[in-house]
């Protein structure tokens, strides 16, 4: 049964990485660029056919995928290259794919909320037995709308700003008939984990918002557009030091999680196990298209700071030389992949 889960969590991986590359194809040829290959995997192919222009291949590590289109890394004199359509076209080409992956993220989201009989607010219903927040400010009915200057849309942004930094006190605004109050060193218990790290336990249970399909759609929504705050948070977090590198996790890594997971998931049946995959693939494609966007040398957000920069000053910088800065950009981020990936090993080692 594990084997299922496995070949259903790579065909759902090699389906995120089809839809961000689609989406450059898609629009590429939209806007009448030549798209020489397209490719889902890395290494040698091991299938290809051509049709019209374009290469279509297979490649035999199921690990990542390009969509090479004429222009994009090198000068080409063709009115049908990437470098010769207007800027807008070309950032609308940038950007699709980290938008087609955001659309994949909304879509799991959906599949996911269906099977699910009602939605978590953030609102409390009522505290455990061994509650410590109901003693120092904390209420039933009590909305919680901010944790540590964290805007608290739904249940998962709530769980996060909780959770995250294994804090023991909080500051909290929340909305208490129809009033905002703010309530300072809000404590919790801390539970020890491991590698002397902490984790925060919530002592309160919340109500339950009815399933209608507007709540559906709205809840919908409102989850993609907490996991993107979510990545965007923790991204933010290890510029700023809060968190290190070594929290974060590569293909390795997130192969141990789909795994664990997927264990977790089959004791209680296989539909759990299968949902529990796609929850987690979805915060991958969402992830994917947030990381995508960042203003990086080789990553789409790197691409659309030239294109901005073009339209800003009216001119353009060599293909060459930005090649040459995408280039360096891409051996930087293979070095902190294969950091991570090191970090990843390390972990499962240590169990």
């Amino acid at each position: 049964m594990n084997v299922f889960i496995i070949i259903f969590a790579v065909i759902l991986f090699n389906l995120i990485i089809f839809i961000h590359e689609f989406g450059h194809f898609f629009t590429a040829k939209l806007f009448g660029v030549r798209v020489n290959e397209f490719a889902i995997g890395m290494g040698p192919r091991i299938f290809k056919v051509k049709r019209g222009d374009t290469l279509y291949s297979i490649r035999i590590f199921p690990i990542g995928g390009f969509c090479a289109m004429e222009g994009e890394d090198e000068e080409s004199p063709e009115e049908y290259s990437f470098n010769k359509k207007e800027p807008w076209k070309r950032m609308i080409i940038i950007s699709s794919g980290a938008i087609m992956n955001i659309l994949l993220g909304i879509l799991m989201t959906f599949i996911l909320l269906c099977q699910q009989t009602n939605f978590l607010s953030t609102r409390i219903s009522k505290f455990t037995d061994n509650s410590v927040s109901n003693h120092s400010g904390l209420e039933v009915g009590d909305e919680i709308i901010c944790v540590n200057g964290y805007r608290t849309y739904s249940h998962k942004d709530l769980m996060f700003s909780l959770t995250v930094d294994g804090k023991e006190d909080f500051d909290i605004d929340v909305n208490r008939g129809g009033e905002k109050i703010t309530l300072n060193n809000v404590k919790f218990n801390v539970l020890p984990g491991k590698n002397n790290s902490k984790s925060t336990q919530v002592d309160f249970y919340v109500d339950t918002i009815d399933k209608t399909p507007w709540t559906l759609i709205r809840y919908t929504f409102i989850d993609t557009v907490s996991t993107v705050r979510i990545v965007w948070s923790s991204l933010a977090g290890i510029v700023s030091g809060r968190f290190s590198l070594s929290n974060m996790s590569g293909p390795v890594g997130i192969a141990s999680a789909i795994g664990k997971a997927t264990d977790e998931g089959l004791k209680i049946n296989v539909m759990f196990a299968i949902s529990s995959v796609i929850s987690m693939m979805a915060m991958i494609t969402i992830n994917l298209g947030v990381f995508n966007l960042l203003p990086l040398p080789a990553l789409d957000g790197g691409r659309l700071v030239f294109i901005v920069f073009e339209m800003i000053l009216g001119t353009s910088l060599s293909t060459k030389y930005e090649g040459w800065i995408h280039a360096l950009g891409f051996v930087l981020f293979i070095a902190l992949m294969l950091f991570i990936t090191y970090n990843d090993i390390v972990k499962l080692i240590k169990g």
